[in-house]
């Protein structure tokens, strides 16, 4: 299973050039690292990891069937990319799954995979028991599956959890949030597959609007040897860099502004498709 820290190339939406500010400061930090990075065409949003295939190894990547219900509806279906025409252009044959599953739902151990019960919500065609034999197989590894956060439109797992070590997860702080109950009930879900956990800080919760992420650190970027975080002006911006530094302290750890693409629901995860080739 290829995982994020082993990523050396990077693919953004045309379109993030639409956020001037954001896209002409993330070139000038990928600019600053080894990272080889290039553009997506034919994308109808920014969110490329939720409709682009899952690399699983260098040569085999897996398109699961991209129709999220929070896209759907008459004013967002304009949103939804075609993955295949993008796929097409860059020459990518992916094996084809007809399963509901967004690439942000999807956080990559060695021999885990960590989805949220969104999931399962979304392909009720299947048993729970069926879907996750289908996908354990597609995937050849256990997968684990979460409680998705209350509230969040999504239901993405990028947004809650991210991989450190193969018996470690990094896991949002709901510290003071009003959704203590629910972290009680993530951590235990992670407990029974064996996952120790290590939070981060969050300051998401004051956001007027659901779909703000502001505030959100989890959702960064990693590739081999590089992490950049998202900042927001805020005090907490230090201790999450001071954070990482201490958890990574062999890897390049960089950070961008990124209030501008956070207030439209999604941070720096988000917008990527990272690939290793």
């Amino acid at each position: 299973m290829i995982q994020d820290n082993q990523a050396n190339f990077l693919y953004l939406s045309q379109l993030l050039r639409e956020y001037s500010e954001f896209s002409c400061n993330l070139i000038k930090v990928l600019n600053s690292t080894s990272i080889n990075y290039s553009t997506l065409p034919n994308t109808k949003d920014i969110w490329c990891v939720d409709y682009m295939p899952i690399q699983a190894e260098t040569n085999k990547f897996i398109q699961f069937k991209f129709e999220p219900d929070y896209l759907q509806g008459k004013q967002w279906i304009k949103y939804q990319t075609n993955p295949k025409i993008v796929c097409d252009s860059l020459g990518i044959i992916p094996l084809e799954v007809p399963i509901k599953l967004d690439g942000g739902n999807v956080i990559k151990g060695n021999n885990w995979i960590i989805m949220t019960d969104k999931i399962i919500s979304e392909n009720n065609q299947y048993s729970k028991a069926e879907l996750i034999a289908q996908l354990e197989q597609i995937f050849n590894c256990k997968i684990i599956i979460i409680p998705k956060e209350p509230g969040e439109m999504t239901g993405h797992a990028d947004g809650i959890v991210r991989h450190y070590a193969d018996d470690t997860v990094l896991i949002n702080s709901y510290k003071g949030s009003g959704l203590e109950n629910y972290q009680e009930r993530l951590q235990n879900s992670l407990s029974q597959a064996g996952l120790k956990t290590i939070k981060i800080p969050n300051d998401s919760a004051n956001n007027i609007r659901a779909d703000d992420a502001t505030g959100l650190y989890i959702n960064f970027l990693q590739m081999e040897n590089l992490i950049i975080i998202p900042t927001y002006e805020s005090k907490t911006d230090k201790l999450v860099v001071e954070l990482f530094e201490k958890l990574y302290p062999s890897i390049q750890i960089l950070t961008i502004n990124s209030i501008e693409v956070a207030r439209m629901g999604g941070v720096l995860n988000c917008i990527s498709w990272n690939i290793k080739v």
